[in-house]
């Protein structure tokens, strides 16, 4: 096991630092009265879409799948934030693949020893090639390749296998998000010789035939798949990348309707509900029937978004007598029951610390709203649209209609507009949406990464289309500061900015909420929310 901190202090890397921070299912009844405790039922709003870890396209779901059936070199730890109840540590690796890793060459060179019997499921055995093959497909496919990208990972010429057991990366400088782009999924190892078996001249990685299929060496193999139904897993016995899982078998079925969910695991014909609406959580809450798991995502946020290069949000006092203008407290109650933790109504107008996501320092002031728009020159306010995701209505409907309620206050008329999910993404990576409400996640917690994504680049992630010469700079320079103190300050003079500048206005960190038979335990939350089915112990 290899701790980050341990990694950071290493070599030339020493000096780096951390700155973390009505349903009818027969079937699952069986799955969820299985005596033995080894079956498994998780009930999800929707399926995997994909077994390619490096494919484009995929769903939330598929990440689950990916993290499953495939090994990575190493895999983030995990730490106890409750009795039976584990959260990633983003700080501290253990191997995987790798039964045990080194750091040389001042952070330069990371050198992986690999479990000399671990084999794919069906039988072949893993090798180092394995290894530089799949990392070489991660760089040329394009979503593994932008994330890789990340962590340095970006050259073929980087992965070297030493002998069949042994893998050996090398980069430039010692790179802080390396190891953690390695415990991804977009690092997952496949079966070089299957693979290639499929691919062909147009198609030399194989996707097509990986995005229906598994080549992996992960703890579960796919045993039966029914694309938008339902994923059959079972346990691949002779997993050799951690402790054997106690589950031997986990039925991923997909029940579209929350309250069909809430209803089965209520009812124990369930053993997991995962994706539960805000208003159903405190009801679960109360039941002693069930155990109820929540944990703040601290990666993930819910926010306002203007577009800065279209009239009137081109104009930063529009945008602020927004700020000032919106229901916050309505909104958190209204949308997400309070469930999370508020990004705004901050006391001081200064950064506190340079922890991000932060609350900004806005409330709700509706005479300051209309001063800062009179000073805009729309003291009579304008018209404008409001824009959600259809998929995101649970939440975002509440949420438009407050909107509209309170800007009218001030003069401004909303039409809110509700964009077909088909469309949606388009619309932002055109950057067609002048205004609107929507919620992301970042892979990592450090503060420069989120800037990195969300604050520039022309790329949908940018959601406010934001481009500040001076953030560009200061970004630059946290990425690769190693000292602490000036990392700090550079980040708190980036906050200031976007708390001053405003291309989106936060609304508040999410909590993940998951509802489980009391006879599950050892629950780990991951970055995507799925089930890792490998710690999970299940009590008769």
């Amino acid at each position: 096991m290899m701790d980050r901190r341990d990694f950071l202090k290493s070599g030339a890397a020493a000096g780096l630092f951390l700155s973390v921070g009505g349903v009818v299912m027969p079937f699952g009844q069986a799955f969820a009265q299985s005596a033995d405790g080894a079956s498994l039922r998780v009930l999800a709003e929707d399926g995997p879409n994909s077994r390619d870890p490096h494919g484009d396209g995929v769903n939330r779901a598929s990440l689950g799948t990916f993290t499953n059936i495939y090994d990575r070199l190493i895999n983030f730890d995990r730490i106890e934030v409750s009795p039976g109840l584990y959260r990633y540590d983003y700080s501290r690796f253990k191997g995987e693949l790798a039964e045990r890793f080194e750091v040389l060459e001042d952070g330069k060179v990371l050198v992986f020893h690999l479990h000399p019997d671990a084999t794919f499921h069906d039988g072949k055995p893993v090798t180092a090639a394995d290894v530089v093959w799949s990392l070489e497909r991660g760089i040329n496919l394009p979503a593994s390749k932008r994330q890789l990208g990340t962590g340095s990972i970006v050259s073929a010429d980087q992965f070297e296998a030493v002998d069949d057991h042994t893998v050996r990366l090398s980069f430039a400088r010692a790179d802080r998000y390396t190891l953690p782009n390695l415990a991804l999924t977009f690092a997952s190892v496949l079966n070089s010789e299957l693979v290639r078996s499929h691919a062909t001249e147009a198609d030399p990685w194989g996707t097509e035939w990986l995005r229906n299929n598994a080549a992996g060496s992960g703890a579960f193999k796919v045993e039966t798949w029914t694309a938008g139904q339902q994923v059959i897993y079972s346990r691949f016995d002779d997993w050799k990348g951690g402790a054997l899982p106690q589950i031997r078998r986990a039925l991923v079925q997909v029940v579209p309707a929350a309250p069909g969910r809430v209803a089965a695991v209520t009812r124990g014909d369930a053993d997991v509900a995962l994706q539960l609406p805000p208003k159903d959580v405190a009801a679960i809450a109360a039941d002693p029937k069930v155990k109820l798991i929540s944990l703040p995502v601290t990666n993930s946020f819910r926010f306002v978004a203007f577009n800065t290069r279209t009239a009137p949000f081109d104009d930063v006092r529009v945008r602020q007598a927004i700020a000032w203008a919106l229901p916050y407290e309505d909104m958190f109650q209204g949308a997400i029951f309070g469930r999370g933790m508020p990004l705004y109504g901050a006391a001081s107008a200064a950064p506190e610390g340079s922890a991000f996501p932060q609350p900004y320092p806005y409330q709700t002031d509706l005479d300051r709203a209309r001063a800062l728009l009179a000073e805009a020159g729309l003291g009579d306010g304008f018209e404008t649209t409001f824009s959600y995701n259809v998929a995101d209505a649970v939440t975002a409907d509440p949420i438009a209609l407050l909107v509209q309620e309170q800007l009218g206050r001030i003069g401004i008329k909303v039409t809110i507009e509700k964009v077909p999910t088909a469309n949606w993404g388009t619309l932002l990576t055109e950057k067609k949406v002048p205004f609107y409400v929507e919620g992301s996640s970042a892979w990592f917690n450090d503060p420069d990464y989120f800037f990195r994504i969300f604050f520039q680049g022309d790329w949908r992630w940018n959601f406010g289309s934001f481009q500040n010469a001076e953030l560009t700079v200061l970004v630059e320079k946290a990425r690769w500061e190693t000292d602490k103190d000036t990392y700090d300050d550079l980040i708190r003079q980036a906050i200031a900015i976007v708390f001053r500048e405003l291309p989106i206005m936060p609304l508040w960190l999410p909590s993940f909420d998951a509802a489980m038979q009391p006879a599950v335990d050892d629950f780990t939350y991951y970055i995507h929310g799925q089930v890792d089915f490998r710690p999970l112990t299940k009590s008769a």
